[in-house]
């Protein structure tokens, strides 16, 4: 995927978190333009009453869909036909759904087989076979907007000061857990990435975990980056950076 990628994004508004569409917009601006922007529901639900001013907003267009049987959702169908009439364009090189329904697995599978790329996004608790439908899966948890902390009205005393500080320091420290899976799958990428200096590019590395586990994201576990994770195992992973062209980075790692 590159920046001249063109995306449509499709968005089940019945199963995403409004809260987090600014977020989920500006994340997926990164992998290309956004050619087509539509969210799904039945508006007249008092539970979507809150979505038309951020739809309007972002500029994105909201699909009209009653329930035309009470406990049947029309609105997942609609996504699907508009999905497969965008694909039979072919204009679009990559597929975005929104939505953390598993109902969603058999579209990302035929879209995916039809050479697009396909990004999911939806909440950690997203079933697996949704995930692993796509090429990325994004989770909403990992996703901010990262606005600033409102300014407090009055001041913290010291010892308040103090508190608060060794309180923010204890959860800052809290990272949940690597599995082992992710340890597993870096040392696959090292033995077949490893160049005749016996280290493994990070970057080619990254891409294979993602190859292997769409849902891979170094957020999940509290890390901005594939090399911070590498380097806080210094046990297993020795990491080391060297400075390449045009003020390049290159960062590689050896399986200890």
């Amino acid at each position: 995927m590159n920046d001249s990628d063109k995306i449509a994004i499709l968005i089940d508004a019945d199963n995403t978190q409004l809260q987090k569409l600014d977020a989920i917009m500006t994340e997926v601006s990164t992998h290309g333009r956004i050619v087509v922007k539509r969210a799904y529901g039945n508006w007249k639900k008092r539970n979507l009453n809150k979505w038309e001013n951020e739809l309007k907003r972002l500029g994105i267009k909201a699909e009209q869909q009653f329930d035309y049987v009470s406990g049947k959702n029309a609105t997942d169908m609609a996504l699907v036909i508009d999905a497969m009439d965008l694909l039979s364009s072919n204009a679009f090189d990559s597929f975005v759904i929104v939505s953390s329904d598993s109902d969603f697995t058999p579209l990302a599978i035929r879209l995916h087989e039809s050479g697009a790329n396909i990004i999911g996004v939806g909440v950690l608790t997203t079933p697996e076979s949704f995930r692993n439908a796509c090429d990325d899966f994004l989770f909403l948890e990992n996703l901010t907007d990262d606005e600033p902390a409102e300014v407090q009205e009055t001041a913290d005393k010291p010892e308040q000061k103090s508190v608060r500080k060794d309180t923010e320091k204890k959860q800052s420290t809290k990272k949940p857990k690597v599995p082992k899976d992710v340890h597993s799958l870096l040392v696959k990428a090292y033995d077949t990435y490893q160049d005749n200096d016996g280290y493994a590019d990070v970057s080619a590395a990254g891409s294979y975990i993602k190859r292997a586990k769409p849902d891979f994201d170094t957020r999940t576990y509290g890390y901005s980056k594939l090399s911070t994770l590498l380097e806080a195992f210094p046990t297993r992973y020795e990491v080391i950076r060297t400075s390449g062209k045009n003020n390049s980075t290159y960062i590689a790692y050896k399986c200890i």
